[in-house]
């Protein structure tokens, strides 16, 4: 069985300074979806990874600011440290636990921390941290090689069914003719894209067209008319 990690929620009191703290940061942003007055979800993902946040507005009770300890892991402390820098992140001095062990940036107490990256420059060892507008606590951990058990074995290939897949096909081929009267020109495949991702992951053709033209809106700005 599959079970990922897919979001975290974060508790923010503004959600377009919050927007703008986090394009500036450099994540991606997915949707933006306001159904009311009272309800607005920001989604976004940082860079390469699969897991993703969601913040705004109706979506969880958190006081704002009461995450701490998201962690996200780089390859290079310094070289990760200097390009939030360059976006106009405010980023403290990279640190390493000063007890000479490797969990430094976990403990609740400042005085656990030492200056600089781990003296040996060891995996997990070394980290920097920042904030958002609203005080929700982020951390940077270099990783350069993982401990051993710490990789899922890769997923067994299923064999495509060629039946069910041109059933998706034609359900994509469907919708899209649809949306395709409706829109500007625009690369058909941008929209099977999403829509058939979504269909794979248990959505109905009806959700899975409506989030391919959020994607279409949204991310590549093709609109109607």
């Amino acid at each position: 069985m599959n079970m990922k990690l897919e979001v975290v929620m974060v508790p923010v009191s503004d959600v377009d300074r919050a927007k703008r703290f986090y394009e500036k940061l450099g994540f991606r942003l997915d949707i933006d979806y306001a159904r009311d007055a009272d309800y607005r979800a920001v989604h976004f993902t940082p860079p390469r990874s699969e897991a993703s946040i969601i913040f705004g507005k109706g979506v969880t009770s958190a006081p704002p600011g009461s995450i701490v300890g998201l962690l996200l892991a780089v390859d290079d402390i310094d070289a990760a440290r200097g390009e939030l820098l360059s976006r106009g992140i405010e980023v403290g001095e990279v640190f390493h636990d000063g007890g000479g062990g490797l969990g430094g940036g976990f403990y609740a107490d400042p005085a656990a921390r030492a200056a600089g990256p781990d003296p040996q420059r060891r995996s997990y060892g070394s980290y920097a941290s920042f904030r958002d507008p609203d005080g929700n606590g982020w951390l940077l951990q270099e990783i350069g090689e993982r401990l051993p058990g710490r990789e899922w074995a890769p997923a067994r290939a299923q064999a495509a069914d060629p039946e069910a897949l041109a059933e998706l096909l034609r359900e994509a081929e469907e919708h899209h003719g649809d949306y395709e009267r409706t829109h500007a020109e625009h690369h058909w495949w941008d929209w099977y894209a999403p829509f058939l991702t979504a269909r794979q992951n248990g959505s109905s053709p009806e959700q899975s067209a409506a989030a391919a033209d959020r994607h279409m809106e949204e991310i590549l700005q093709v609109v109607s008319g």
